[in-house]
């Protein structure tokens, strides 16, 4: 495909378009590009003769962008971070590739971390890079090519593999249980302390509804990782909805017991995705196909 040079503008520029949209001063932009305010402003100057448009208004010597300009540097912003990446994964891995991922912290630390092991063994030229995110988040955005995640097959413009779903269980310590009355059902749990885990806000009704109390209202204390509400349990601060594979250990060792009732299936499950744009890519493929030999629901997590 042929593209006019008029509408290919140099890096230089668009990364300081990009940074001053991000920044909003060009003192900052400079101190961040390690260049000169002058050096700031003729790359802006030149990106604006270039496409034909004021992108900047200049009062003094602050440089705003026009609400044009900010909607151009969102835009662009994105595919500077692909650029990188990609320039990124053929230096540091030019011959097999290599894919970074986005993981939960919890479910890629004890299911996907001690399972990679193998991956690497049946293909070593494959490098993969890990980091944690909590929240969904846009590919366009963030410099990841996958990520592991929790939930629907909702994610606009994406692929997706289902890994296997998530069974939950009510825990708290032994003392926090003897020190109240005893639960009779499921409804007696919301005289409770409930603890709550951020990324899942409808997990408790779940429970309750599983056990046939529906239309009350759920309270309680949040918590954003499943690592720091396991604590709170530990510490006797109420009774938590923690994940069979997480609680298991506990519940040997007679640290937590289950408060009521059983294992419950939380609504949702975990999935591989990734974005349309990268549904050929060599190492993903090679990642993918490799997961879903791992993906299924029967398959203990490892301990």
């Amino acid at each position: 495909m042929s593209l006019s040079r008029r509408f290919l503008p140099s890096i230089a520029s668009l990364r300081a378009l990009e940074a001053l949209d991000r920044l909003g001063s060009a003192t900052s932009v400079a101190q961040e590009l390690s260049q000169t305010q002058s050096a700031v402003s003729r790359q802006l100057k030149t990106l604006e003769d270039q496409l034909g448009v004021t992108l900047v208004i200049r009062e003094g010597r602050s440089l705003v962008l026009t609400p044009e300009a900010a909607e151009y540097a969102d835009k662009i912003r994105g595919a500077l971070q692909q650029i990188t990446q990609a320039s990124l994964k053929l230096t540091v891995n030019p011959v097999g590739g290599s894919l970074t991922l986005a993981i939960l912290p919890t479910f890629g630390m004890r299911w996907l971390v001690p399972r990679l092991a193998d991956f690497a063994r049946l293909h070593p030229e494959v490098t993969i890079n890990l980091s944690t995110r909590l929240k969904p988040f846009n590919f366009a955005t963030e410099p990841f090519d996958a990520a592991i995640h929790f939930g629907e097959d909702d994610w606009p413009g994406t692929q997706s593999l289902r890994l296997r779903t998530e069974t939950v269980l009510p825990v708290c310590t032994p003392d926090f249980l003897t020190a109240r009355a005893p639960l009779t059902n499921a409804a007696d749990m919301l005289r409770l302390p409930l603890l709550h885990i951020e990324t899942r806000p409808q997990a408790w009704a779940a429970w309750l509804a599983a056990h046939g109390v529906t239309g009350r209202q759920v309270t309680g204390t949040i918590y954003d990782q499943f690592s720091t509400i396991t604590q709170a349990a530990l510490h006797g601060l109420g009774v938590a909805l923690l994940p069979d594979y997480l609680a298991e250990q506990d519940l040997a060792t007679g640290r937590l017991v289950c408060a009521w009732g059983g294992p419950t299936q939380t609504p949702g499950a975990y999935y591989l995705v990734w974005p349309l744009r990268n549904a050929r890519d060599p190492a993903l493929l090679k990642f993918r196909d490799w997961l879903a030999g791992q993906a299924e629901d029967e398959d203990p997590l490892p301990r």
